[in-house]
């Protein structure tokens, strides 16, 4: 049973080693969603107002729609090149639990595409004018809340991935499922403002969390073998 449990372990680590040192060398797939991000971000001051005022009031709201979007332009890049390469169908046939190793392809994404988003938050969140005493919420709800997007997108991938055009068709599956991270995220900020405490949105950020890594993982599985088959 350890030898197994061993094994298994070390398929998880070379899935997650390769795919992290496939995204350094492609570093597009790194680059393009982080710039995503500050773009969004920064177009939101010319297209709604640059007074400090309104701009700390949509600040959060701003923060969490462009890493969804963020989110969801780098998510394409999941199964794609593993599914054109024939290396997806190897995965498959592998002896090891499908669920370890898609989970491990999603860590590396979220490595890739999402904690980059969450460590320059703060800088965006300044930038935005939102009160300092928001920065630590919006840095905590993002760390939390931006594995469960890549767990959830990677469901839509999965479903889409065999479909030569699939950007409207992964967005309307996945945009739903985000809703209430997206929802429970910008309230925690501005609870946080309001003098609410924080630990009860992060609570509730933590539990999508934790059903998305037992569950999303499971059904991204399934899909690519429905998919891929």
């Amino acid at each position: 049973m350890s030898a197994v449990t061993t094994t298994t372990g070390a398929a998880f680590i070379a899935t997650l080693r390769r795919d992290l040192l496939i995204a350094y060398k492609k570093k597009h797939d790194v680059v393009n969603p982080f710039m995503f991000f500050l773009i969004v971000a920064t177009l939101f001051p010319i297209g709604i107002s640059p007074e400090p005022e309104r701009l700390g009031e949509i600040a959060a709201g701003v923060l969490w729609i462009a890493a969804l979007l963020a989110a969801m332009l780098s998510m394409d890049s999941l199964y794609r090149s593993d599914f054109e390469d024939g290396s997806l169908e190897q995965l498959l046939l592998s002896p090891h639990p499908l669920y370890f190793m898609v989970l491990a392809k999603n860590i590396a994404h979220w490595l890739v595409s999402g904690l980059p988003v969450v460590l320059v938050s703060p800088l965006i969140a300044y930038m935005l004018n939102l009160p300092d005493e928001a920065y630590l919420a919006v840095f905590l709800t993002l760390l939390i809340g931006t594995p469960v997007l890549s767990l959830l997108g990677s469901i839509g991938v999965a479903l889409t991935v065999g479909l030569g055009s699939r950007g409207l068709i992964l967005a309307v599956i996945t945009l739903p499922m985000s809703v209430p991270v997206l929802i429970a995220g910008t309230m925690a900020v501005q609870q946080t403002l309001n003098g609410a405490p924080l630990l009860g949105y992060l609570a509730i950020l933590g539990a999508l969390l934790l059903g998305s890594l037992a569950l999303a993982p499971l059904a991204s599985a399934a899909a690519l073998r429905i998919t891929v088959n």
